[in-house]
């Protein structure tokens, strides 16, 4: 019992220094960021896209490593975490995806075309969203489990191709600005700092959510034990 209300202490107080970065991480965005001279306001969408789209990367890699794990422990621990990692990891791909197309409009002139970068990264979509499904449509949830996790370390090959696409096949995409393929000097200081503390935000927001997700998980699992204990204690 009292473990549990430290854990709830824990999660609130987290949440809540969540809440508190989001509110700073939005003022820097609107309020500090310097306005691009040539898109103006559009801009700022940079800000939540690129944290979005690493963050999503992370997410995929957490479900990498815990489908490993299971396959070679069978630890529902880490079918867990990997679940609600890839769970995440498709919202937060999926926003990336929404905001590089508001972004393509006012630049690009097109919300929607088919180069490198956009591409593979909607093919990762397609990738997690089947790991997802896959878990729900296996006759069972073992046999879910380990779909899912073959699936899960399969497609992360992706991951690396996603973002060396701009590299390997250049196009209208800009080029990263972030990581090891980053241009020394491709941004400003006042930008570079800003995006740094968007990605500490989203980083603690993707922390909180798989902890949460988790949790929920691991209750279901419970109730589904339950139930079938009690289905064969039933005459």
């Amino acid at each position: 019992m009292l473990q549990s209300v430290r854990q709830m202490n824990f999660k609130s107080g987290f949440l809540v220094l969540c809440g508190l970065m989001m509110v700073a991480d939005l003022w820097l965005i609107f309020q500090v960021a310097p306005t691009d001279a040539v898109i103006g306001d559009v801009q700022r969408v940079f800000y939540f896209h690129v944290p979005l789209a690493l963050l999503s990367f992370l997410a995929f890699f957490v479900v990498f490593v815990g489908s490993i794990i299971y396959l070679v422990k069978r630890s529902p621990a880490a079918d867990r975490i990997a679940y609600s990692a890839a769970e995440v990891g498709v919202v937060f791909v999926s926003l990336a995806l929404l905001t590089g197309i508001i972004w393509a409009r006012p630049v690009w002139n097109t919300w929607w075309t088919f180069e490198p970068r956009l591409t593979t990264t909607l093919i990762l979509w397609f990738i997690y969203a089947g790991y997802l499904m896959i878990g729900y449509a296996a006759p069972n949830r073992a046999k879910g489990a380990i779909y899912s996790a073959v699936i899960g370390i399969i497609g992360f090959i992706d991951v690396p191709i996603v973002y060396y696409s701009v590299v390997w096949w250049r196009s209208i995409h800009p080029a990263p600005v972030v990581g090891p393929m980053a241009e020394t000097g491709s941004l400003e200081p006042v930008m570079l700092n800003i995006l740094l503390v968007s990605m500490m935000t989203f980083l603690l927001l993707f922390i909180y959510l798989v902890m949460e997700r988790a949790s929920l998980r691991r209750s279901e699992d419970d109730f589904r034990a339950i139930r079938l204990a009690l289905r064969r204690a039933s005459p």
